[in-house]
This record gives structure tokens, C-alpha cells and sequence, in this order.
């Protein structure tokens, strides 16, 4: 869907920016939404690493053996 954009579907979410935030409070508000990503991406880092650690540390464990029950 992204690929998508033409330049009038950016310049009309420009302008739809403007209109809402006025020109003062959007550098501010744009600022904000990267701020927000770049923590939302290293909190999916980081559940990634703490998946593969829990992964390996799962593998590592022994596992027992000779426990027939009936």
C-alpha cells in the first residue's frame, strides 16, 4: 500500500497536517511520532533477542529420561 503513494497523496497528507497541527505544533508532533517508532522498534529488538535467549536456554536444559509410567 505504501508503494503506492503518488507525490499529490503525500502533499495532500502534508497539507492535512497543516490544517489540524497548524505549521507551529507539527515539527513537534512529527518529532514525536520518531521518537515513538525508534523506541517501539528496540522494544521489538530487544523481545526478539529475549525470545531467542529463552529459546536457547529451553534447548539447554536436560531432559529426563527413563520415566515410563503406565
Amino acid at each position: 500500500m505504501i508503494g503506492s503513494l503518488q507525490p499529490w497523496h503525500v502533499v495532500l497528507i502534508v497539507a492535512v497536517g497543516f490544517l489540524l497541527f497548524g505549521a507551529k505544533r507539527l515539527p513537534d508532533a512529527t518529532r514525536s511520532v520518531g521518537q515513538s517508532l525508534r523506541i517501539f522498534k528496540s522494544e521489538m529488538r530487544q523481545g526478539v533477542e529475549d525470545a531467542k535467549t529463552a529459546a536457547k536456554q529451553d534447548d539447554a536444559t536436560p531432559v529426563e529420561s527413563g520415566t515410563n509410567r503406565v
